[in-house]
């Protein structure tokens, strides 16, 4: 639950956090794989939210990975505490407990759904978890020692509640395919957020590259047969300015989870075709055209000048990002871009935009959006 999705459905917002967005389809399948970290609370709340907005929620249309683990309380406070001991150089976390379950998993001590609703394999990791985690918590991190009893009674009953959506989602999504049925992949938070190619120490605490969705679910790489890259115009992490501010206020750029406002700036390149490269990218989905209009001049970064060189990959460390961006400049376009229905409808300074997208990325666009609803949505070339 620590990415946040607003997706418009005719003039209907919702706004998912763990829930696939397909939920809205009745007919549809969702899947919840083995690569997602679940907090039950939130799988609750969400159905609850759900349901009151008149979405059907049940364990035919919604399955979780019984090989997912659970995000549990002591999760969240050594989140808040160790962001708090890190002081200045806090990651700026959620705190909801996402970095710490991930930590459980690789450190093999971790508690998953299948252990969850069986309530006397959850007594036994619970309470060995709590012995550990109280010690951490109280002598290293200065909190308060938390209670075996309470939580057990607590997250027992989440199992319960959590048991008839319980499948090997592997062997489900495995035989889906095989039947020759259309899976769609959603991946949560952008490149720069994979824990091995993002802006590391800055990221989330998995990969949210395209490969990470064969180990996420449990599926052979070959089964992917196409990886559609999300980007929108510009970029959500550059520009602390009067344009960068204009671009945020326009395209409305503030976090669905947290509701912090996203520093927003002209579109990266490098970073585009780093996400092309580590992700394998068949084509670019590009959205919030419709944010720039109104510019006069449009910029776009192409590259990097990094010690007198100039590069067009992202690199590694965060020290090595203190380079100048070098721009190409481009002639804006008006509101009227929002009305498109066609690429060929769009505005000729637009398209010119997006072709040199396609040029310098060396990767189709496949999807060209102008506005956040369904009808503003265009497919331009196959996927």
């Amino acid at each position: 639950n620590n990415a946040g999705h607003t997706v418009e459905v005719g003039d209907k917002q919702y706004k998912l956090h763990l829930i696939p967005s397909g939920i809205l389809h009745d007919e549809k399948l969702n899947v919840i794989g083995n690569g997602v970290v679940v907090d039950p609370i939130a799988f609750f709340s969400e159905i609850d939210y759900l349901k009151e907005e008149g979405v059907k929620v049940t364990p035919e249309k919604l399955i979780v990975s019984d090989r997912a683990h659970i995000i549990m309380p002591y999760h969240k406070v050594l989140d808040k505490l160790k962001e708090k001991a890190r002081g200045k150089n806090d990651i700026g976390t959620t705190g909801k407990g996402i970095g710490p379950c991930y930590t459980d998993k690789f450190e093999r001590c971790g508690i998953r759904v299948c252990d969850l609703i069986d309530k006397e394999v959850f007594k036994e990791k619970l309470k060995e978890n709590i012995e550990m985690k109280n010690k951490y918590i109280v002598n290293v991190l200065g909190g308060e020692a938390l209670s075996f009893d309470e939580i057990y009674e607590e997250y027992s009953k989440y199992g319960e509640k959590l048991k008839p959506f319980v499948k090997d989602t592997s062997v489900r999504v495995y035989n889906e395919i095989k039947d020759d049925k259309t899976v769609l992949f959603e991946g949560a938070q952008g490149m720069l957020l994979d824990i091995d190619y993002g802006t590391y120490p800055y990221v989330t605490s998995s990969n949210t590259t395209a490969g990470g969705v064969a180990n996420g679910v449990g599926i052979g790489p070959n089964m992917i047969t196409n990886a559609v890259g999300i980007a929108k115009a510009y970029t959500t992490r550059e520009l602390e300015n009067e344009t960068g501010e204009w671009i945020r206020e326009k395209g409305h750029e503030y976090g669905v989870t947290t509701g912090r406002s996203r520093r927003c700036g002209w579109l990266d390149i490098v970073i585009l075709k780093t996400s092309v490269r580590v992700s394998g990218l068949t084509s670019l989905a590009v959205t919030k055209i419709d944010t720039l209009a109104g510019l006069e001049k449009v910029m776009m970064c192409v590259g990097y000048k990094f010690n007198d060189e100039i590069i067009d990959y992202f690199p590694a460390s965060l020290e090595d990002l203190k380079c100048e961006p070098i721009y190409e400049e481009f002639d804006g376009w008006d509101e009227s871009v929002a009305e498109a229905r066609s690429y060929e409808e769009l505005h000729p300074n637009a398209r010119k935009y997006l072709e040199r997208i396609e040029e310098l990325t060396d990767t189709r666009i496949s999807i060209v959006s102008v506005g956040p609803r369904r009808d503003q949505t265009m497919r331009v070339k196959p996927l």
